[in-house]
């Protein structure tokens, strides 16, 4: 079986923009891949976080990853900072990656525009995660298309590494290709639907958490912008809150973008954002009440403890292959 690796931050609640682009495709691949599934709380750091609220957000975030339907007996569940080869590859590779590679991704421009003291993590943190993919050897990486830069930054480093210490015939490190979903790869905002929905929004109503209410969903997709033209059309460039809402619909039910323009031609916006929220919240809803159990239950913390076994196994493995082509062993 090919293996997949992916990640998330516990820098608060995913929404359902973080479901779409990355952990819906955890449940959806991991009865034909090999998954590795990853809290990556290391990453959270690279801006200021109190201690007791990133633990919280890290213990909340693998609870999610369990309730939305991923398998500890299928997939790989851990923390990043459980398993060291992590921190420790990733010092290699930042040491091997050009800082203007770096300097260039656009994620770091924006984050950084908005802090007022710049920590160097935030310029490095792109090459801690080149090291947690290759870590796996990974042959697919499912990610947003806002993390594009990045897995071409990997793709590259890869390149880079076997050409320098391996040769054609037996490269050291694996190339991972990029999986998006076919709908909903970049679930935009539903008040400014030309931005990427967040959940640091100062703005409540242009985002929906995975766990809001089920009146708060059907509040927030009644209030989505649209256009006065009434007219129900994919076109994201001319029509991007509506083309947006079809987007979401899409990933949240067995429907086409097509085959939902096709069906709401001539219902209007009212009818198409009522059915909307109410599939958001038939797949919503039965998450929320088992992740409620699990943040009780000793079943999570078994989970986590397992996987940074099996982790480590693997993790290890490459890191060896690394530090010995460095000349660490």
């Amino acid at each position: 079986m090919k293996r997949i690796f992916s990640g998330v931050q516990p820098s608060g609640i995913p929404t359902i923009g973080n479901y779409v682009g990355a952990l819906k495709q955890f449940v959806d691949l991991q009865d034909n891949y090999e998954t590795y599934y990853c809290v990556v709380n290391e990453h959270a750091i690279t801006v200021a976080q109190d201690p007791d609220t990133l633990r919280e957000n890290t213990r909340r975030l693998a609870a999610l990853y369990l309730a939305l339907g991923v398998d500890p007996d299928k997939s790989t569940i851990f923390v990043q900072s459980h398993v060291p080869a992590h921190a420790q590859a990733g010092w290699i590779v930042q040491c091997l990656t050009p800082l203007g590679e770096l300097e260039r991704m656009t994620q770091y421009k924006d984050k950084a525009q908005k802090q007022q003291s710049v920590l160097s993590g935030l310029l490095a943190y792109p090459a801690l995660m080149v090291a947690d993919i290759i870590l796996y050897q990974s042959d697919l990486v499912p990610v947003g298309d806002d993390q594009k830069q990045h897995m071409e930054l990997t793709r590259n480093f890869v390149d880079r590494f076997n050409r320098r210490f391996g040769n054609d015939q037996h490269p050291l490190l694996k190339k991972p290709e990029i999986f998006t979903p076919k709908a909903g790869g970049r679930i935009m905002s539903l008040q400014d639907p030309t931005s990427k929905m967040s959940k640091s929004d100062s703005n409540e109503k242009g985002f929906i958490s995975l766990l809001d209410t089920p009146k708060k969903i059907e509040k927030k997709i009644k209030s989505a912008v649209t256009d006065s033209s009434g007219e129900i059309s994919y076109d994201p460039e001319n029509k991007p809150g509506v083309s947006n809402l079809l987007d979401i619909y899409a990933a949240f039910s067995t429907y086409s973008v097509d085959e939902l323009v096709n069906q709401y031609q001539n219902q209007g916006y009212g009818t198409l954002k009522k059915d909307l929220a109410e599939a958001i919240i038939s797949v919503l809803e039965p998450m929320q009440v088992r992740y409620e159990k699990l943040l009780t239950s000793d079943e999570l913390t078994d989970v986590l403890e397992q996987g940074a076994k099996q982790a480590s196994v693997v993790a290890n493995e490459t890191l060896a292959v690394i530090e010995r082509a460095v000349g660490f062993r």
